[in-house]
């Protein structure tokens, strides 16, 4: 997923009228992709964006990163990567954006077959929750760069390899059937 560049997929966001950032958006995609049976561009597009369509010149943009990410998941060598500012950018706005991830993934986990951790083994229970503190990571002020630079890169290696583990692990949920509403009389 080296090709994807973050702030191309922000600005396709923007264009588009989003209604997540561009990490938040690549989490839910994410997360969808590891809970949902078949999941598709179009269920992706209508999470995000305002009217589920994306603008004829954003669509193709959209779609490399619905594909990449699929593909990466799916994959046997692991080269899963979580969608995230550049190392360019700060710390900060990199730590707030990995929040953002995480959130996202766990939204686009409720969407397809998880809806109870306690139907889960106890690793995918145990990944969702630390999922979800992750969610309230922050830099540390009190810790020097590099600690929190170090702190940082683990987190994201645990987020990739989580996510990896997780599509794995939920496969069997994937390829259940959904279940269907009943009928309205």
């Amino acid at each position: 997923m080296n090709e994807l560049s973050y702030p191309d997929f922000q600005r396709a966001l923007t264009q588009s009228k989003a209604l997540s950032d561009a990490a938040e958006a690549h989490g839910t995609l994410s997360g969808a992709l590891c809970a949902a049976g078949p999941y598709s561009l179009e269920d992706w597009l209508a999470e995000i964006l305002p009217d589920g369509r994306a603008p004829a010149g954003q669509r193709d943009g959209l779609r490399a990163v619905f594909d990449a990410t699929r593909a990466a998941l799916q994959g046997r060598q692991m080269d899963f990567q979580p969608l995230l500012p550049q190392d360019e950018d700060s710390l900060a706005e990199r730590t707030t954006a990995l929040g953002e991830w995480c959130h996202g993934f766990l939204y686009g986990l409720g969407s397809g077959q998880v809806q109870n951790l306690d139907a889960v083994d106890g690793e995918v229970s145990e990944i969702i929750r630390d999922l979800t503190q992750i969610t309230h990571v922050d830099v540390d002020p009190s810790d020097s760069e590099e600690s929190n630079e170090q702190a940082y890169a683990e987190l994201v290696e645990f987020v990739r390899v989580g996510v990896q583990l997780l599509f794995e692990q939920l496969a069997s949920l994937r390829a259940a059937p959904r279940p269907t509403d009943p009928p309205l009389h």
